[in-house]
């Protein structure tokens, strides 16, 4: 399938980060105005070569990657600056509808408050989505290995309606099980906001089984499911007890390929269970969760399925629609969203 095709599809982006996502021209813009010294790399080519982690291996290393993005987010202009270009970055790639995520507290640096931060982002945000035309939300995490979630959640949930949508647990899952944090989950959701978890990527099945446990509505990740299922001859043929739950839920997967590959979840893109997941029915998205450090883009993710896990036009469009039903936003602009979607599609 040719790439301008792709590229023209409407897409919906549930799962990218804010500080995964910079332009690394404007890194350098940024730690120029700012005085940052610390970058790795003095040019765009060098720096973007440096960013990306496709050789990374490991997430511990992936995530190494983000100490220099965080370094230059961290006044308002520059929140609001990193904000509005990736919405634009987004759109001018496809998306009709996009949430992006970042963790308010690990930009105090400078002296902001966590309403500044948020205040930023949100700002950002509604410019890009203002001038590229579409709708676009914020979803806050938490950090899991942190002992301030609820802090971030009662954060979050003040911000309800307000272009906030969703609270999530980002950070290391492995021994930072998501049940720590039951109590700020339970405030998120109360507090109008809706939950979507990291989850079977840095941990098993377990991890899901927790998250679930919390009441997340939407699974950041949750490839690791596949160690849930029974599979012969490529195809799932038995169901455990966690991916029934989610399969008979319609439970929505926020799954990130080129992401899983890059942090060693998996030793060739034919291996990504991506495919497997979607032929069995579980309610597989794609996103592309960190654009700078795994060199990618929805399309870059919707060429990478079409080529190694043998989707067509009808799977791309039946993963968008997953997307538009799983987002956090208000019915009206689901409706709008979706009928841009459906307007897509046999133009293509």
């Amino acid at each position: 399938m040719e790439r301008a095709i792709l590229q023209r599809l409407p897409k919906v982006v549930l799962h990218d980060h804010l500080d995964g996502g910079l332009r690394p021209a404007t890194v350098l813009e940024l730690a120029r105005e700012q005085g940052y010294t610390g970058l790795p790399a003095a040019d765009v080519e060098g720096l973007s070569r440096w960013f990306f982690q496709g050789d990374s291996a490991t997430l511990v290393r992936y995530l190494q990657a983000f100490e220099q993005t965080l370094a230059v987010m961290q006044t308002a202009d520059a929140l609001a600056r990193v904000a509005r270009e990736a919405v634009l970055d987004l759109a001018a790639d496809g998306a009709v509808y996009a949430e992006l995520r970042f963790a308010p507290l690990l930009h105090l640096r400078r002296g902001l408050a966590p309403e500044e931060v948020l205040g930023a982002v949100l700002a950002g945000c509604a410019e890009g989505g203002r001038l590229a035309g579409i709708p676009a939300k914020v979803i806050v995490c938490a950090m899991r290995q942190n002992d301030d979630a609820s802090e971030v959640a009662e954060l979050a949930a003040a911000y309800a309606g307000r272009g906030v949508v969703g609270f999530d647990l980002a950070g290391p899952e492995a021994g930072f099980p998501a049940s720590r944090h039951r109590a700020a989950c339970r405030a998120a959701v109360a507090g109008g906001l809706h939950l979507t978890l990291h989850s079977g990527e840095g941990a098993g099945v377990e991890s899901i089984a927790d998250a679930l446990g919390c009441g997340a509505e939407r699974l950041g990740h949750g490839v690791r499911l596949v160690e849930d299922l029974t599979v012969r001859d490529g195809r799932v043929v038995g169901f455990g007890p966690v991916a029934a739950q989610v399969h008979a839920r319609g439970i929505a997967l926020e799954v990130c390929p080129s992401s899983n590959l890059h942090t060693g979840m998996y030793p060739t893109v034919e291996q990504h269970p991506v495919g497997l997941l979607h032929r069995a029915g579980f309610a597989v998205t794609l996103s592309p969760d960190n654009r700078l450090m795994s060199g990618t883009s929805m399309t870059d993710e919707f060429a990478l399925v079409v080529e190694h896990h043998g989707f067509d036009i009808g799977d791309l469009r039946a993963v968008t629609l997953r997307a538009v039903e799983a987002a956090f936003c208000e019915a009206a602009t689901r409706d709008e969203v979706r009928e841009r979607v459906l307007a897509g599609y046999p133009a293509a």
